[in-house]
């Protein structure tokens, strides 16, 4: 899996996120695109990649593989947490 072609959903505000994915396809001529998130990042994974495919490359690319997960690590007060993760592929049509 390429560095390259992994975008990590966070903080930053909706339209960053769609934008890296459009540029990824447009731009960087990739064949694939992993969004990854965990936690509360989930949903705003979700929402980016359901704007990005129905929206700016509609007909262009699909959702090729959804894997879904959970990791065990600390959180700042020293605590064993579990947080969910996702990541979907997407693919050029």
């Amino acid at each position: 899996m390429d560095k390259d072609n992994q975008v990590f959903v966070g903080t930053k505000p909706f339209m960053n996120y769609v934008t890296s994915l459009v540029m990824q396809f447009t731009t960087k001529g990739a064949d694939e695109v992993f969004l990854k998130a965990r936690g509360k990042f989930i949903s705003k994974a979700v929402d980016v990649v359901e704007v990005t495919t129905k929206r700016f490359l509609k007909d262009q690319i699909y959702v090729k593989n959804i894997k879904i997960d959970s990791e065990d690590f600390k959180n700042k007060e020293g605590k064993d947490v579990r947080v969910s993760t996702i990541e979907i592929t997407l693919a050029k049509a």
